[in-house]
C-alpha cells in the first residue's frame, strides 16, 4: 500500500500502482470526469502515469494553469500531426502551449494560408474523432537520435544536441512522435473545442540569423461555449487594441523612416503622456520623494562595474566613441541613481532616502518581439531607488506597495494578479539579507490582506521582488509594476552608510517601477478604456456642435467660459451636416458634445450629448462646467467604463 497526500492535507492509502485518474475517481465522479493531469511532489505528470511510492498528488483540471498548460500542448500535437498529414516533407519544429492558447512552428517554404487552416482544422477533427491515445516511451538521448534523423526531423536533433539528459521521452498518438517532457491528455478525444486563429512568420530560435519558419496559432477549450465566449473576447480586443487605436486617435505613430520600436508622440498622445506624469510627479512628491535626473549615456566602465556589460550586453546598442573615450546609451538609470548616492557620505540619519525619476532608456530588441508601445526600443520609466536600513524596510515595502495600489487605482484598476518571487538556486547576497527582505515583501501582502502567488524560485539572482499585472476583461493580464530589491548593485558600487554606532553598513536598496514604462503603461491605458478616456486624461473633453453658422458667435461664447475654467473643448465650425460631425466627434471619443441651435442661443444654454451614451439633454454651461470639473477632481470614470477592468 502506497500513501497519497491531497491538498487538502488528507491522506488516502492505495495499492501500489495507482494512477492519478484513479485517485481523482476515488475523490469524486466529478473530478475525475473534468481530470486532465496531476502534479506528483511538485512536478506535472500524465493522468495515466503509474504511482509507486508515496506522493502529494493535486488533480489538475482546466481550472489550473497546469491544466491548461497540458490541454494547450496536447492540442498543438494534434495540429501538428494533422499538417505533416497534409503537407509532405513538412518539418516540425517546437509547439508550446503560451498564455492563451499554443502555437507550433514548421519549416515549410510556403506560408499556410486561410484555406489551409481550414483544412488542417477539419483533419484535426478527425484526429479528435478517433480519440487516439497519447502514449510516453522514455529513450536514450542516443536512441531518439536515432529514430529523429530516420525521420529527417533535423530540429529535434538539434534540441537533442542541447538537452543535458542521457534519458529523454517521446509522446505518440497515431503515427505521429515528437520529443516532448509532456505530460499530455490521455487520447485526442478529450479536446472538445478549437480554433486555428493565425500564421505567422518566425525565426527559428528567434534569431533573424536563423531559417524563417511558419507558425500556427490556436486555442482549445473542454467546451463550445467557452470557445465561443474567448472569440468574441478576441473580437472585442481587437477592437481596442492600441496598434489600431492609438494611430487612429492621433495619438501617436512608429515608422521605419524614424526607427522600429521608437515612437512618435502626436499632440494628443503627448498630451495625455503629460497628465500622467504631472499625476505621478504630484503623488511622488506628496509621498516624500525627491526628483533626480540622470544623463542618456554614461562611460562605458559604469556598465563594468554595474555589470550590465557581462550579463545585459545582448540588450546593449554598439558603444559611441569619443576622444578616445567609449560611451554607451543607458539601458537602465540604477548606476546613475547610485553614482547619486556615492556623491557624499551618508549617515543613518539620511535614510530613508527616496529617489525618482521619469528616465528614458534604450534597449535592443529583435524585430520580431517589436509590439506596438508596449515592446519598443526607447521607452521612459518611471523609476524610483529607495535607500534604507535594516530597521526602515518592513515600513518601507509597506509604504511602496500601498503606494503603487494607490497610483494604479487612480486610473480606475480595481483587479491585480500579483506575484512574490523568491530566492532562485544561483543568487548573490546574504541569505539573512534575502530572508528578510522576502519576508517584509510576504508581510505586507499578508498585512494588506492582498491576494498573491509565489513564484518560487522565480526572483532575479539579485533579490526577491513583487510583480503587479493589471488585471482586465476575462482576465487579461497587462506587466505593470515592480517592486525589486537589489543585492547585487550596492555591493558592486560598495555604497554604505555610516550608522549610529560609527560603522559602515551597506543599505536595503529597492527598485520600484510603477508604470513599468511610459509607453507600455499608456498601450495599457488605451487598450483599458478602448480610446475612451476619462475626462483628467482625455486631451478634448468637450467638442462644440453649432447647428449653423448663426449659431457660431454664441459657440465661440461657450467655449471662451469652458476655456476660462480649464476645459478642454474645441468647436467644429465646418458646413457639414450636424450628423456627420455627431458621428465624426463620437469616432474620436470625445467625452462630450454640446450642440447649440436656436433654442440653446436664445435661453443660453447647450444640449449635451455624452460618447456612447447619447443625449443628456439640456444644461446651463455652469452646470456642465461644474459637471466636468468634479469629474476631474474626483479622476472619476464614466458610468459605461466602470466595469471595464474585470
Amino acid at each position: 500500500m502506497i500513501k497519497i497526500s491531497l491538498p487538502d492535507k488528507s491522506i488516502s492509502e492505495f495499492q501500489q500502482p495507482v494512477t492519478p485518474a484513479a485517485i481523482a475517481k476515488k475523490i469524486s465522479q466529478s473530478l475525475a470526469k473534468n481530470a486532465l493531469g496531476a502534479v506528483r511532489n511538485g512536478h506535472p505528470v500524465d493522468l495515466n502515469r503509474p504511482i509507486a511510492d508515496d506522493s502529494e498528488i493535486r488533480i489538475l483540471t482546466f481550472d489550473d494553469p497546469e491544466g491548461k498548460e497540458i490541454y494547450w500542448h496536447s492540442t498543438s500535437h494534434i495540429m501538428a500531426s494533422a499538417v505533416v498529414k497534409l503537407f509532405p516533407g513538412t518539418k516540425v519544429t517546437i509547439g508550446p502551449a503560451i498564455e492563451h492558447g499554443f502555437y507550433y512552428d514548421f519549416d515549410r517554404e510556403e506560408p499556410f494560408t486561410p484555406a489551409d487552416l481550414e483544412e488542417i482544422e477539419a483533419q484535426m477533427r478527425k484526429i479528435i474523432q478517433r480519440d487516439l491515445p497519447f502514449t510516453r516511451v522514455d529513450l536514450s538521448k542516443k536512441e531518439a537520435l536515432g529514430l529523429f534523423a530516420q525521420m529527417g526531423e533535423t530540429y529535434k536533433m538539434e534540441i537533442l544536441d542541447g538537452i543535458e539528459e542521457d534519458c529523454v521521452s517521446l509522446y505518440t498518438h497515431a503515427d505521429f512522435t515528437d520529443l516532448c517532457r509532456g505530460p499530455h491528455l490521455p487520447s485526442t478525444g478529450y479536446v472538445k473545442a478549437f480554433k486555428l486563429l493565425s500564421a505567422a512568420g518566425a525565426y527559428w530560435r528567434g534569431s533573424e540569423k536563423n531559417k524563417m519558419l511558419q507558425r500556427i496559432y490556436g486555442i482549445s477549450f473542454p467546451k463550445q461555449k467557452m470557445l465561443e465566449e474567448y472569440l468574441l473576447y478576441l473580437e472585442e480586443a481587437k477592437k481596442r487594441d492600441h496598434r489600431v487605436l492609438g494611430p487612429q486617435l492621433d495619438l501617436y505613430s512608429i515608422t521605419d523612416d524614424v526607427g522600429a520600436g521608437l515612437v512618435l508622440w502626436h499632440p494628443k498622445g503627448a498630451f495625455i503622456r503629460h497628465q500622467i506624469e504631472s499625476f505621478w510627479y504630484d503623488e511622488h512628491f506628496g509621498n516624500g520623494y525627491q526628483l533626480v535626473n540622470s544623463p542618456h549615456i554614461a562611460n562605458l566602465d559604469l556598465w563594468k562595474t554595474s555589470g550590465h556589460l557581462d550579463f545585459y550586453s545582448e540588450n546593449m546598442y554598439k558603444s559611441l566613441e569619443m576622444e578616445s573615450s567609449h560611451f554607451q546609451l543607458k539601458p537602465m538609470n540604477c548606476p546613475f541613481h547610485i553614482m547619486i548616492y556615492k556623491s557624499r557620505i551618508r549617515s543613518y540619519r539620511d535614510l530613508p532616502i527616496r529617489w525618482a525619476e521619469m528616465g528614458t532608456v534604450y534597449r535592443y530588441e529583435r524585430s520580431g518581439v517589436l509590439h506596438g508601445l508596449t515592446r519598443v526600443r526607447g521607452f521612459t520609466q518611471d523609476d524610483a531607488h529607495i535607500f534604507c536600513s535594516p530597521e526602515q524596510m518592513p515600513a518601507e515595502t509597506r509604504r511602496v506597495v500601498e503606494f503603487s495600489l494607490h497610483i494604479l487605482k487612480s486610473y480606475g484598476f480595481r483587479k491585480f494578479k500579483i506575484y512574490l518571487s523568491t530566492k532562485p538556486e544561483k543568487f548573490v547576497g546574504e541569505d539573512i539579507r534575502w530572508d528578510a527582505a522576502t519576508e517584509s515583501l510576504r508581510q505586507t501582502l499578508e498585512e494588506l490582506k492582498i491576494e498573491y502567488e509565489v513564484d518560487s524560485g522565480g526572483g532575479a539572482f539579485y533579490g526577491p521582488k513583487i510583480d503587479i499585472n493589471l488585471e482586465g476583461n476575462m482576465g487579461r493580464l497587462w506587466q505593470c509594476s515592480t517592486i525589486q530589491f537589489d543585492f547585487n548593485l550596492p555591493e558592486r558600487f560598495h555604497i554604505y552608510y555610516i550608522g549610529a554606532d560609527g560603522k559602515q553598513h551597506t543599505p536595503y536598496m529597492v527598485h520600484r517601477a510603477l508604470y513599468g514604462s511610459l509607453e507600455r503603461f499608456f498601450g495599457t491605458l488605451i487598450e483599458f478604456y478602448g480610446g475612451y478616456f476619462p475626462l483628467w486624461l482625455a486631451p478634448e473633453q468637450v467638442r462644440i456642435l453649432p447647428i449653423s453658422e448663426r449659431h457660431i458667435e454664441y459657440a465661440q461664447e461657450v467655449a471662451m467660459k469652458l476655456r476660462t475654467e480649464g476645459i478642454r473643448c474645441n468647436i467644429d465650425e465646418r458646413a457639414e451636416k450636424i450628423g456627420y460631425r455627431i458621428r465624426e466627434a463620437e469616432n474620436e471619443k470625445i467625452p462630450y458634445m454640446l450642440i447649440l441651435g436656436d433654442k440653446e442661443k436664445q435661453e443660453m444654454k447647450v444640449t449635451i450629448r455624452e460618447h456612447i451614451v447619447g443625449d443628456r439633454g439640456q444644461s446651463t454651461i455652469d452646470e456642465i462646467t461644474k459637471l466636468i470639473k468634479e469629474k476631474v477632481v474626483n479622476k472619476e470614470l464614466f458610468k459605461n467604463q466602470a466595469n471595464i477592468g474585470g
